[in-house]
């Protein structure tokens, strides 16, 4: 599956994508922060390639979050909210999805 994580996760990266190759998947991020067209389209673009779409609002901004939900609601892309994610949660995410017929 891939699965895209929108902000909060600078400092986890190797960690995350690590732990999603290790069960089979594909991670992308992106910061959430939206600064500029290119980083709303960038943003955009996450979401269309994702399966499965992260939001951590407890560092994004409304705007981020709010791109994010609407860009999964019309590609129709499962949508998590979360407020933090680390690898701990990642992992227990990914353990979730086990027998839910996404992975």
């Amino acid at each position: 599956m891939r699965i895209g994580i929108v902000g909060g996760v600078d400092r986890s990266a190797g960690s995350l994508q690590d732990i999603a190759r290790a069960n089979g998947h594909q991670l992308e991020l992106h910061t959430g922060v939206l600064t500029s067209a290119a980083a709303a389209s960038t943003l955009r673009a996450l979401v269309g390639r994702s399966e499965l779409v992260v939001v951590v609002t407890d560092v994004n901004s409304h705007n981020a979050v709010r791109t994010a939900r609407r860009e999964a609601r019309r590609r129709q892309r499962a949508l998590k909210l979360v407020r933090r994610m680390g690898p701990t949660q990642f992992a227990a995410l990914l353990h979730g999805l086990v027998g839910v017929g996404a992975a």
